[in-house]
């Protein structure tokens, strides 16, 4: 019996691996097809020469990286200094989307402990109170944030007819207004993973915490943060990366003194006068760094997996 049994279980161990790879391979082709292939396409395309009229020749070159890193002059043949601007771009896309993590952070964290801690039968009311905004189109959301932050706004008319101002805040077209619609945007990535992590919470360890006279403070901070940790993580990068190569808050909201990286790219691929090429070569840049970020963390969370 004994010996039968491990048998059969050899057996149907055997059976489900020689079938995983088929089961796997519907998503796989999926991912190649519609993730893989497009990056191919980038990185390919990142190499090519522009053509005059919009699109690339197939003629190899670095020049499209080359043009992001130096300035070579107006017709190219003065000494290559460091190009400044697409740098300035670059930083202002991570400082906008690293506020944008921890404001998400600060205002989600709580708003996901207090769902969490809801009784169970209104948990999917507060949860879909969160997320019913979010079935609106991104574009709707955010050409309705520039009405509400313009000049002429309701925001400004309200705030001067109260008499808290004397003139409308400026605030459209400016970095202010583009932090702002990062954060509207990618909350809820931040809302939701945290949630998650906390529901799983097991609260009597706060409990016996405070039985040994915790105060909330130390309870919160080496007892809960330390248990949610992976869903704050997760939120930080839902929120960190897609603000990074956002184009439609800077676009609406910022104008042409606040570009952002996603901005950049999204102008190489406009109309006839854009640039292929360089578009590929920001985008792949954009992609290498947030690969590197990622590599580092998984690399950090998997020696500090391995110490405890």
């Amino acid at each position: 019996m004994a010996g039968g049994a491990a048998t059969g279980g050899s057996a149907a161990s055997d059976t489900y691996n020689q079938a995983r790879n088929w089961l796997l391979m519907p998503s796989w082709l999926v991912l190649g097809f519609f993730v893989f292939t497009p990056v191919c396409v980038m990185v390919i395309y990142s190499f090519l020469t522009k053509e005059f009229r919009g699109g690339v020749i197939w003629e190899p070159t670095l020049a499209a990286y080359d043009q992001f890193f130096f300035d070579r002059g107006l017709f190219g043949d003065s000494d290559p200094t460091l190009q400044w601007t697409y740098i300035e771009i670059f930083w202002r896309s991570i400082w906008q989307a690293g506020l944008a993590t921890i404001l998400s952070l600060l205002i989600g964290f709580p708003t996901a402990y207090y769902i969490a801690t809801r009784p169970a039968k209104t948990r999917a009311i507060w949860v879909f109170l969160i997320t019913i905004p979010y079935w609106v189109n991104l574009l709707i959301r955010t050409v309705s944030m520039k009405f509400l932050l313009r000049d002429e706004g309701p925001m400004n008319d309200f705030l001067i007819n109260v008499g808290i101002l004397s003139e409308p805040l400026q605030i459209v077209n400016t970095n202010i207004a583009v932090q702002l619609g990062l954060f509207y945007s990618y909350l809820p990535f931040m809302v939701l993973p945290i949630y998650a992590a906390v529901e799983r919470y097991n609260f009597t360890m706060s409990e016996a915490a405070a039985d040994l006279y915790a105060t909330k403070w130390t309870t919160l901070r080496r007892i809960v943060l330390p248990a949610v940790k992976p869903g704050v993580i997760a939120g930080c990068i839902l929120v960190f990366v897609p603000s990074l190569g956002a184009f439609l808050a800077p676009d609406l909201l910022g104008g042409a003194k606040n570009f952002m990286i996603g901005s950049l790219i999204e102008e190489q691929f406009k109309g006839n006068a854009g640039n292929w090429p360089f578009g590929a070569a920001a985008s792949m840049i954009l992609l290498s760094m947030v690969l590197v970020l990622l590599i580092i963390f998984a690399s950090q969370q998997r020696r500090a997996g391995a110490t405890t």
